[in-house]
């Protein structure tokens, strides 16, 4: 009889743990509306910039040939020193004008701490952005559209 409180008093503990760590991700769907340029798909990294301005993890790739990940210079670098599994983070390149419905997590604990969200892009055979589009991650830039500098025309996220 003690062994199976044991096992329910285990289960109950790693269960809490488990809602803990979800309680403290919100997830926000993006909205991302390019420009209109001529040209193949555009390869897109949406990133987590930490407060010193270093990448700390990779929330949404575009395009999901890793043959072109080099293309996105700056985030290569930080991603081939600490290569990680994210098949579960990407999907398709996006074209000139088209517009782009993803949905990704974001730390409750990273908003308002000076934390960014940074959109990089390279077009096959043209100019690549670093910084195509940049949002604070406090809560009103939130709710606000971000222009591109780019290929992205802008990018709108709503919490979900």
């Amino acid at each position: 009889m003690k062994s199976k409180f044991k096992i329910y008093l285990i289960i109950a503990f790693l269960c809490c743990t488990a809602f803990q760590a979800n309680a403290q991700t919100s997830k926000y769907k993006c909205m991302l509306q390019m420009s209109n340029y001529m040209g193949e798909g555009a390869y897109i990294v949406v990133s987590l910039i930490n407060p010193q301005g270093k990448y700390e993890k990779t929330l949404y790739v575009m395009g999901d040939d890793k043959k072109w990940y080099n293309t996105l210079k700056e985030w290569h670098a930080f991603y081939s020193k600490k290569p990680t599994n994210i098949s579960g983070k990407t999907g398709a390149s996006v074209t000139g004008g088209d517009r782009s419905m993803t949905t990704f997590e974001i730390e409750d604990s990273k908003i308002n701490s000076g934390y960014k969200l940074r959109f990089e892009t390279a077009v096959e055979d043209q100019k690549y952005y670093a910084n195509d589009a940049e949002i604070e991650l406090k809560t009103q830039a939130l709710t606000e559209k971000t222009d591109g500098k780019g290929y992205i025309r802008y990018v709108r996220l709503n919490k979900i």
